[in-house]
């Protein structure tokens, strides 16, 4: 049969038995478009390709309801599949490498007689692993002390709080009540033991009563939702007050904020022509907006984050940890990295940004709706 491949030869090319692959068809996750004259299932090559992602998602540990909704994913193709994947592997990678390295240090101490504590054992393969990791999300992203301060403030006495679009956990307040939502299996996955229970749900589509909580919150995620004025009122619905970090795109000219989208990354502005302006976004919940200037030494790795470390946006780890990047595509991402690179060697970059280098913040729109 033409550009279609037998299931004994897909299971062959894939290192998989016949029987996973009939299982995987029993149960709707990857079924084969077409049969052979004689019955057999029949694969063309989409049908390899969302095998393909089965199974790398099943052997970076994902178990089957998990991968389904992944592969799921009505907004994510081929390529996005691909980023996804090559995300978590650096993140595998960059966590055996720096365990690696831990089990050195401990050998090199051992091998000159040196006596290990259990605590100096635990620092070696634990807070000091992750400090070295930096493939991970969960190693760039990380609640700004500073950013947390203004969040937390803002949630005022509220006992009860609807983190929406959680992602990792980031800026969840540890004197709280949390309940969490966030639709990504992946990033699900990625949130520490004994973080809030996280519910696979959409900002849209919060699975709660009207003022089940004292307040919802969302931290840098309305730009990935669907409709981000139906979720704003979501969270309305569901909450007595809400706070949600996002940026302003109303100031004239806001791409000269920052140098980054100024002169390397003009394809910014173009992802966020459909975004919903800062006034129609607090009009929705009734809120007024306070700005959220970023820290020169700033935790978190934000898109904005190193405006004034720019070698940081050299690292393919530090970019990955960024959705622009990923939107944008990769001739974009490399021109803009390449010049910035160049920039930097030839001292252009310090240059024409001389005015920034005493500066200890940054206003470059991020904004905080309080309602």
């Amino acid at each position: 049969m033409e550009d279609h491949w037998t299931v004994g030869r897909v299971a062959e090319l894939a290192g998989v038995s016949v029987r996973t692959l009939h299982h995987y068809d029993a149960i709707g996750l990857v079924r084969p478009s077409t049969r052979t004259a004689a019955g057999y299932r029949a694969y063309s090559a989409a049908d390899v390709e969302r095998l393909r992602e089965v199974l790398a998602y099943r052997r970076l540990g994902f178990g089957l309801r998990e991968v389904a909704e992944l592969v799921g994913d009505a907004s994510a193709d081929a390529v996005a599949h691909l980023r996804r994947l090559r995300g978590l592997l650096l993140e595998r990678r960059d966590r055996a490498d720096a365990m690696v390295a831990a089990i050195d240090r401990e050998l090199e101490a051992r091998s000159k007689g040196l006596t290990v504590t259990p605590e100096e054992q635990l620092e070696m393969l634990g807070a000091r692993l992750y400090d070295e990791i930096g493939g991970a999300y969960t190693a760039t992203r990380r609640t700004e002390p500073r950013i947390a301060a203004q969040i937390w403030d803002a949630l005022g006495d509220a006992r009860t709080v609807l983190n929406v679009g959680a992602g990792t956990g980031s800026y969840e307040p540890a004197d709280r009540d949390v309940t969490a939502v966030e639709p990504s299996a992946v990033m699900r996955g990625q949130r520490p033991a004994g973080s809030a229970p996280c519910l696979a749900a959409a900002a849209e589509s919060l699975p709660f009563g009207d003022r089940s909580f004292d307040v919802a919150m969302a931290v840098s995620t309305v730009h990935h939702w669907r409709d981000p004025i139906a979720g704003l009122r979501e969270m309305r619905r569901v909450a007595r007050r809400v706070v949600v970090l996002t940026f302003d795109t109303d100031e004239p000219g806001w791409p000269d904020r920052f140098w980054l989208t100024r002169d390397y990354l003009p394809e910014f502005a173009a992802l966020l022509v459909e975004f919903p302006s800062l006034a129609a976004m607090a009009d929705a919940i009734g809120a007024r907006a306070d700005p959220v200037p970023v820290p020169w030494d700033c935790a978190d790795g934000l898109f904005e984050a190193y405006w004034r470390r720019p070698a940081a946006y050299l690292q393919d780890h530090v970019r990955r940890a960024m959705s622009v990047w990923t939107r944008v595509g990769p001739e974009a991402e490399q021109r803009a990295v390449r010049a910035l690179g160049d920039d930097l060697a030839s001292g252009r970059w310090t240059d024409r940004n001389s005015d920034i280098a005493d500066l200890d913040t940054a206003d470059l729109g991020l904004r905080l709706l309080i309602a």
